[in-house]
């Protein structure tokens, strides 16, 4: 039998409400991300992120190019939020995150009868998508979401940019959390993303994830039910920083994180403007990835990098 996700726990025992009324008193001076803008969203006003006092949802649908363990036989359900708390200059979501002003609000009500759609479209899980910005709001709608029957896991999808204070609220509230690791480099991070705290913020964000899930845990059919799930996207030149990811992953996580090693990156919104970002990374360089996290001690791969090493090996030898 599947455990119940935690939030309805916390829902059966009125515990939610009470976290929903401390993450909107957060938004008043808002403190819920890195940034600490404390503008009062709850009036309209507007930080870095430039959402105020009601998300704003991009799209939602089954997802099917997701990791595997969230895919499965449904698909993940993801929610994209419009706008975010970073600015990377090479974003691929770049219309949805840089120039999402134009995306429809969502009432809490609106928000909870999407994730109830997605569920009875028969998707393993809740996907928010570039969620750290409206955490507060994503709390609003589940205890809605929740009294009308919604029960599947919920996945946070973030850029690994989130505060301990969020981290904090969503502790019981998150089953699966799936951050990316992007810059080690506070250089490139502030050059690439506006964020010179960035890994500073982000380690601190995969410790306390992994404090509060684990490593991920999947069922009988290899999906996910709980647990860490990391996401390093390889960059040329190794601007990433991977090793040093992947080194402290092993050591300060665990080394049975589940980690997704991806080889998409390419050029896009305004990363032309940097010689350095302007081409993919080469096999050579993805190859090298995979063999930091052999040396790392990490072997849970996602399944489709764990085939493509293969196709490297043999093509590089």
């Amino acid at each position: 039998m599947k455990p119940q996700p935690g939030y309805t726990q916390l829902h059966a025992r009125g515990a939610l409400r009470d976290r929903v009324a401390t993450a909107l008193e957060a938004l008043r001076t808002c403190t819920i991300c890195p940034r600490q803008c404390r503008v009062n969203r709850i009036a309209g006003e507007l930080g870095f992120c430039r959402i105020g006092r009601r998300a704003k949802v991009a799209s939602y649908s089954p997802h099917f190019g997701e990791e595997a363990p969230l895919v499965g036989s449904g698909g993940s359900g993801t929610i994209f939020f419009a706008q975010c708390n970073l600015a990377c200059v090479f974003c691929q979501n770049h219309d949805i995150s840089h120039n999402g002003e134009d995306a429809p609000e969502a009432e809490p009500e609106q928000l909870a009868a999407i994730m109830l759609q997605l569920q009875s479209q028969g998707v393993h899980n809740i996907n928010f998508v570039t969620p750290s910005h409206v955490v507060s709001q994503i709390l609003e709608a589940l205890p809605i979401a929740a009294e009308l029957g919604l029960h599947l896991p919920l996945v946070y999808n973030s850029s690994g940019y989130d505060s301990l204070e969020a981290l904090h609220l969503l502790d019981g509230v998150v089953d699966i959390y799936m951050p990316d690791a992007k810059f080690f480099s506070s250089d490139a991070a502030k050059k690439y993303c506006q964020a010179g705290d960035y890994p500073q913020r982000a380690r601190e964000a995969l410790r306390e994830m992994h404090r509060q899930v684990g490593d991920l845990e999947l069922d009988e059919n290899g999906t996910a039910i709980r647990g860490l799930l990391v996401r390093h996207l390889v960059m040329p030149d190794n601007l990433a920083g991977t090793k040093d990811w992947l080194d402290f992953l092993a050591r300060e996580i665990s080394p049975n994180t589940y980690v997704n090693i991806m080889d998409q990156y390419r050029p896009c919104a305004d990363a032309s403007m940097f010689p350095e970002l302007d081409r993919p990374p080469t096999g050579k360089e993805f190859k090298q990835a995979l063999q930091d996290a052999a040396q790392a001690g990490i072997t849970r791969l996602d399944q489709r990098q764990s085939h493509l090493a293969e196709r490297l090996w043999r093509a590089l030898g």
